[in-house]
């Protein structure tokens, strides 16, 4: 009882004093604003102005800017809408490489457009074991012109077609590839190296082609009688004549016997032991 008369007593003497004491909300709610000169960092025990620490610093303009800005309005981009986007070819050029490509297609035999030829059928026979069926006459292969239109069976073309381009071409370089072959026999309805009474050559059954020289991208022509042991040209020539063993049944060259000095002899025969090269 004490202590609230004590309370009461005072209270009616500070209003008896004439001091006026009012709580509002607003007063009582709200702290107490902080200065806006500065934000004090505890962390860093540091002054930080308000607008400073909000706003970033203005970079240094760099050299780059400072070059593209220096270029001149009227110098032509290199940007990739330039460099990267190929002029159109004129339709001149368009229409010959279709009309090129239509024309290997025209010419293509055995089924493969690096064989180009006409197809010639079948071959009368004059003696017992020669002839052909469903022979082609061929005029190039790989790329590569034969000499003259030599007909054979579309296997030999075959053979032929993958030796100069897997064994004739890179045995010799690049820069001077193999433009013609320079061709010395195909078919032909004879016996084998036309001795009287022997057996039907090969050729006779346009299973073989005989090739003696060729002719290259400057315009040389080396021979296999005179290149074979061409300080040169030998070991391209002995290169060639190896990697058609293999794509061919019987591969003859100048080291098999007098008949065959001056050129290669490649046909599709078939052996019991495999290839037969000499």
């Amino acid at each position: 009882m004490s202590t609230v008369s004590g309370s009461v007593a005072l209270i009616l003497a500070l209003v008896a004093g004439g001091a006026a004491f009012a709580v509002s909300p607003e007063s009582s709610l709200r702290p107490e604003a902080r200065p806006v000169a500065s934000v004090q960092m505890a962390a860093l025990s540091v002054d930080v102005p308000l607008n400073g620490m909000l706003r970033p610093v203005v970079r240094p303009v760099s050299e780059q800017i400072l070059s593209v800005a220096a270029r001149p309005a009227d110098l032509q981009s290199l940007g990739p809408e330039i460099s990267l986007r190929p002029s159109l070819r004129p339709d001149s050029v368009l229409e010959q490489a279709l009309f090129k490509r239509r024309q290997r297609r025209k010419g293509a035999v055995c089924g493969n457009l690096d064989i180009q030829g006409e197809e010639v059928g079948a071959v009368p026979a004059k003696l017992n074991g020669c002839g052909a069926s469903n022979a082609v006459r061929i005029r190039s292969v790989s790329g590569v012109t034969l000499s003259q239109a030599s007909v054979m069976t579309c296997e030999t073309a075959q053979a032929l077609n993958r030796w100069v381009d897997k064994g004739l071409q890179p045995a010799f370089p690049r820069r001077n590839k193999v433009e013609t072959l320079r061709v010395a026999a195909h078919y032909a309805c004879r016996t084998r190296n036309n001795r009287p009474g022997a057996r039907i050559s090969e050729h006779g059954k346009g299973k073989a082609i005989d090739i003696s020289g060729f002719t290259l991208a400057n315009g040389e022509t080396v021979t296999v009688l005179q290149g074979w042991r061409d300080k040169g040209y030998g070991k391209r020539l002995r290169k060639a004549w190896k990697a058609a063993c293999g794509p061919f049944g019987t591969v003859l060259g100048p080291e098999a016997d007098r008949y065959h000095r001056d050129h290669f002899h490649f046909d599709t025969a078939n052996h019991r032991s495999g290839s037969y090269c000499r």
